[in-house]
């Protein structure tokens, strides 16, 4: 599981490097889509990788209200300070939260069609201070998410 988790590392270091420095925002969304989107090196690397840590157990290895999920680095200096998490979700809404510092989301369908916050296979970007209650659509998702210093902040319910 520890080489899984390096070379996993690793893919996500070249991604972070890249965007090392901008601010989250719709700018960021765009260069993300138009460089890492579907059918780039990145976007197949990442995805596959999900994928297979899913099936193997060491991404999301928990589960609460029906939603399987786990951080799988935390953030350090590999990652430019982001941590990184992967949910797999299908057909549900999960607990609202705040992004202290922003996230950048990574969406996986693994259902065709199937959509993260409404957003289609790749890149979603939330600003610092956004909200919302994460939502897979249309079908089952992988969703790897990027979060500056491991901020986020749970509402209570």
């Amino acid at each position: 599981m520890e080489a899984q988790v390096e070379q996993f590392q690793s893919l996500v270091s070249k991604l972070t490097g890249d965007i090392e420095g901008r601010p989250l925002s719709a700018e960021l969304q765009d260069y993300l889509n138009r460089q890492h989107g579907p059918g780039s090196a990145t976007y197949e690397a990442l995805a596959e990788a999900c994928k297979a840590g899913a099936r193997e157990g060491w991404l999301c290895n928990r589960e609460g209200g029906g939603i399987r999920y786990g951080r799988v680095i935390k953030p350090g200096t590999a990652t430019r300070g982001f941590s990184v998490d992967v949910v797999d979700m299908q057909d549900i809404k999960g607990p609202h939260h705040t992004h202290p510092n922003g996230e950048i989301d990574l969406v996986i369908p693994l259902t065709a069609g199937a959509r993260f916050d409404g957003h289609p296979a790749g890149w979603a970007v939330y600003e610092a201070g956004s909200a919302h209650y994460p939502t897979v659509s249309e079908g089952r998702a992988l969703v790897l998410y990027l979060l500056p210093q491991g901020a986020i902040q749970f509402t209570p319910q």
